[in-house]
């Protein structure tokens, strides 16, 4: 039911929030390779621009300008971000959806291991949350006590193992993905055994 009614209109959402961002990031890149006269309408325009999108494209200038590339395609990287979050932050929201569909329909038919499957799917996507604000966390400057903090703290057991056999790239840490597409070969698993 939420699947079918609720989660359409959560991705339209998102989706569309994404496309202005996008739009947003596109035309900064644009005007700021254009470099345009700083007192004419387009450099005011572009002003505008990078007062607007600075907060999310500092931190992908600050990596480009560690490793010495050219800070103006920022953007393009913070455009690859946002559209990480949104297809991760969709696929929570519909494994979540899905996981109360599901105890829904094992209540109505009374049978104890769909729910338990539907449990462990929902535990397991939890995990996925924690592991994805993990990674969007490597993003921010955090003290432990933070939420951040205590995310990585959280997920510290299951991550630390996995990041000594993948070292980190440069500033980017892809064991959370590695770890991430693990967890989804064990939620099909846990599809097959308990609810088929």
């Amino acid at each position: 039911m939420f699947s079918i009614i609720v989660y359409p209109i959560i991705r339209l959402i998102l989706w569309s929030a994404f496309s202005l961002i996008a739009l947003l990031l596109l035309a900064r890149l644009l005007i700021t390779l254009a470099d345009p006269n700083p007192f004419g309408s387009i450099g005011r325009l572009g002003y505008k621009l990078n007062r607007i999108t600075e907060r999310w494209v500092y931190p992908a200038a600050r990596f480009f300008s560690h490793y010495g590339i050219n800070t103006r395609y920022a953007p393009l990287l913070t455009l690859f971000i946002a559209f990480l979050i949104t297809y991760f932050a969709l696929d929570v929201i519909e494994g979540t959806f899905y996981v109360i569909d599901g105890l829904i329909y094992g209540t109505a038919i009374g049978s104890i291991s769909v729910i338990i499957g539907f449990i462990i799917y929902g535990l397991l996507s939890f995990l996925v949350l924690l592991i994805f604000l993990r990674f969007l966390s490597q993003w921010f400057v955090f003290n432990r006590r933070s939420f951040f903090g205590w995310v990585n703290r959280v997920t510290n057991p299951i991550m630390l193992p996995f990041q000594r056999i993948i070292p980190p790239i440069g500033m980017f840490d892809i064991s959370p993905m590695i770890l991430l597409l693990l967890i989804g070969l064990l939620q099909l698993l846990v599809m097959k055994i308990f609810i088929r």
